[in-house]
């Protein structure tokens, strides 16, 4: 570490270790410390930025006192930097604070005390000497080398990027994919962060290009531009934007002319980043890959629909053979569906609880099992995988991972030229798969084989664009079983006749007070209100009445994730109450992660095989190797420290993050402050995720909002055109 305060006239200069750390701001860098300096009986408070600071760590800074009327005497720093500590004392805490990856509190001890002053050096260009300290292997003595170049570069990308205004907690991300030439991409294209970095966006990349120099009507900013509002109509569910709306965005976006935007469409499409096709006679425009798939989705659909199914014809014995091996007794509208089934190459399945989508499938495996087909069941999410296999008895597997994902080359080794070998394809919860996901699995789906997607067509559809499910549905062109007969097993359960009442637009039922239920209403005024009661159903009363777990049983979904009602909150909340070992964890990315916290993954990691919504358990937070360990469903999972902005708590979750998984118990806030997301589908999603116990606490009129209003906004695709005209 090179740098240097500068001489300016009138600045005063300060030194000494930081002992705590009272504010950090990971996106502004602004920091608040208790500096620990020689010659004064207590700490100091100093204020200035950096881009990551820990205790232990060894500051310079340069500034000039000031009195605050709140926080009096600090040292305001204009500026502030972090240098190598020079005492045994000081090299001691700031390698015991986890800055370098794998020496915590009893490493540090060991090397300051083999090595005194020189151990930084001995790191750094004599490692082998580690090697004869107990409990230092090679292993740990590789790790400790990696982390501290990597710890230096980081630093010096960090001070780059706050040097341009910008604060980031992703400089491990941005190391770890541009290396040792982080700065110079950056530097000549900031735009790329966009594309490469998790957690960046167009503002941030944005505000280092300005800060570069780049001009404001540049050819490479208005494309970066577009492709951002494309990407941000496609967060919505839109597969496309119209030309008219996306010029508009830009526009106001970037704060240029439209005749420059219109200028970026036309080179975005003569370079292929985009792709301009009509939707009703309008031009609209693609990202390329959105395209891409939507058409291949059309074009599997139109060669796996046609042709014989590969067991042959069935007679109708086969269905009385069922019924006599299983017990189970088929009504008419069963038996219709299965002969559908049986007969067609290529079927959809949709319905909501309750109506006998598992007792159809389980026949029809049944039978063609019994011919000798080859069956591969999957699902979109690892839980909707593991319900699946429970519900049939046959293993089923996460799309990703039938399809076999590549890190290597961010692609599946299954595809149209290396087929999945089966005569069968059965994937359920479809109502969650994008039309990107969905060309995937068709592209990998032998063309001689059949395809059975089941789905539930009124629940939320897919966080990724598309509404594919719904697509194949109104193309007319793909045989459909959609099964509405509530049976009456099912019936005697009020979650499911509350999913199907609330499907239809009426109010729920609530309990008539007649003893234990499975669905309860409870009435709060207010967002006080509901926020307490949630607190004391989820801690006390749930448990001590139906004897689920808290945590690993019960399930909190809202609406929203900002709000006091929302996701973040409710989870910080819900963590002090139902984790005492919280206040043991370390903080990174603003969430403190502790041993117990429950945990969702929030992006796709084909390194880890853990996908977005996958919920598990932390099992250890280590501190000398800067490692958490997370319990997946029975697989453990590392993650870096670097590497937590990945997870999120998950003692609440967002309801389309719920997709695709059931819990023993879920528990519904609902507030008008949730207003803008009051809509029956969401509400139906939440209700059809409770297996045994559903409890909405809230306001009377939020629930009537959300039960009356369905949901009229349609996303912007060409997929039921395409499949129509590919079929006809």
């Amino acid at each position: 570490m090179n740098e240097t305060l500068s001489d300016e006239p009138g600045q005063e200069r300060l030194s000494g270790t930081v002992e705590r750390i009272t504010y950090h701001s990971e996106e502004t860098g602004f920091s608040v410390l208790r500096v620990r300096v020689k010659g004064r009986r207590e700490p100091v408070a100093v204020t200035g930025c950096l881009a990551s600071v820990s205790a232990g760590e060894f500051v310079e800074a340069s500034g000039e006192w000031v009195n605050d009327k709140t926080y009096g005497p600090q040292f305001r720093a204009s500026e502030l930097l972090i240098v190598p500590p020079a005492t045994t004392e000081g090299i001691e805490k700031y390698l015991a604070s986890g800055m370098v990856r794998g020496v915590g509190p009893h490493f540090a001890k060991v090397l300051v005390e083999a090595f005194g002053e020189e151990v930084f050096s001995v790191i750094e260009r004599q490692p082998e000497k580690m090697l004869s300290l107990p409990g230092i292997g090679r292993k740990r003595m590789d790790m400790v080398v990696e982390a501290w170049h990597e710890q230096q570069a980081v630093r010096d990308i960090m001070v780059f990027l706050q040097s341009h205004g910008v604060g980031t907690a992703r400089a491990v991300r941005i190391y770890k994919t541009y290396g040792e030439r982080a700065i110079a991409t950056v530097s000549s294209n900031p735009y790329r962060l966009v594309l490469d970095i998790q957690g960046i966006g167009f503002k941030t990349a944005d505000a280092i290009a300005s800060r570069l120099g780049i001009p404001r009507d540049s050819v490479a900013r208005a494309r970066a531009g577009l492709r951002h509002v494309l990407q941000e109509i496609s967060s919505e569910g839109h597969c496309a934007a119209t030309k008219k709306r996306l010029a508009a965005e830009a526009v106001e976006l970037l704060g240029i002319g439209e005749e420059l935007v219109v200028d970026a469409i036309r080179q975005e499409i003569v370079e292929g980043g985009v792709v301009q096709d009509e939707i009703g006679g309008e031009p609209c425009i693609y990202l390329a890959p959105v395209y891409r798939a939507e058409r291949g989705v059309a074009e599997a659909i139109g060669l796996l629909r046609d042709g014989a199914a590969p067991w042959g014809e069935v007679d109708a014995a086969a269905l009385d053979d069922v019924e006599a091996q299983t017990g189970l007794v088929l009504s008419r509208s069963q038996k219709e569906a299965l002969s559908l089934a049986l007969g067609s190459k290529l079927l959809v399945v949709t319905g909501g609880p309750g109506v006998g989508k598992t007792t159809i499938l389980n026949a029809f495996l049944r039978i063609v099992r019994s011919l000798g087909q080859r069956v591969l069941l999957c699902a979109p999410t690892g839980r909707a995988a593991k319900r699946l296999s429970e519900s049939t008895g046959i293993e089923a597997r996460t799309i990703h991972r039938l399809l076999a994902f590549d890190p290597a080359t961010f692609g599946f080794r299954h595809t149209r030229d290396n087929p999945l070998v089966a005569d069968l394809v059965v994937v359920d919860e479809a109502s969650m798969i994008d039309v990107s996901l969905m060309h995937a699995l068709l592209s990998a789906v032998p063309r001689n084989a059949a395809l059975i997607i089941v789905g539930d067509a009124d629940q939320l559809p897919s966080v990724g664009p598309g509404a594919v499910l719904d697509d194949m549905i109104a193309s007319g062109a793909v045989p459909v079983v959609r099964l509405t007969e509530v049976f009456r097993q099912a019936a005697q359960s009020r979650i499911i006749v509350n999913a199907h009442r609330i499907n239809s637009g009426e109010m729920p039922l609530d309990n008539d007070g007649g003893g234990l239920t499975d669905f309860y209403f409870v009435e709060a005024d207010t967002p006080g209100e509901i926020h307490s009661k949630l607190l004391e159903v989820v801690r006390n009363r749930i448990p001590a009445k139906f004897g689920f777990d808290p945590v690993r049983d019960i399930q909190v979904l809202s609406p929203m994730n900002r709000g006091g009602l929302g996701v973040a909150s409710l989870n910080i909340s819900l963590q002090k109450v139902l984790n005492p070992e919280s206040r043991g964890g370390v903080m990174r990315y603003g969430t403190n992660y502790a041993r117990g916290d429950k945990v969702i993954q929030q992006v796709n990691d084909y390194d880890k095989e853990v996908f977005n919504g996958d919920i598990g358990v932390i099992l250890t937070v280590d501190e000398d190797d800067q490692l958490v360990m997370v319990d997946f469903d029975g697989r453990e999972v590392g993650y870096a420290f670097g590497e937590l902005d990945e997870l999120g708590l998950a003692y609440a979750t967002s309801i389309h993050k719920s997709q695709g998984s059931e819990y023993p118990a879920v528990v519904i806030p609902l507030a008008m402050q949730h207003y803008m997301l009051l809509r029956r589908n969401l509400l139906y999603t939440a209700v059809t995720r409770g297996r045994e116990l559903v409890m909405i606490i809230g306001q009377k009129k939020a629930l009537s909002m959300a039960v009356n209003n369905r949901d009229a906004s349609v996303r912007l695709t060409n997929l039921a055109a395409r499949i129509r005209r590919g079929c006809a």
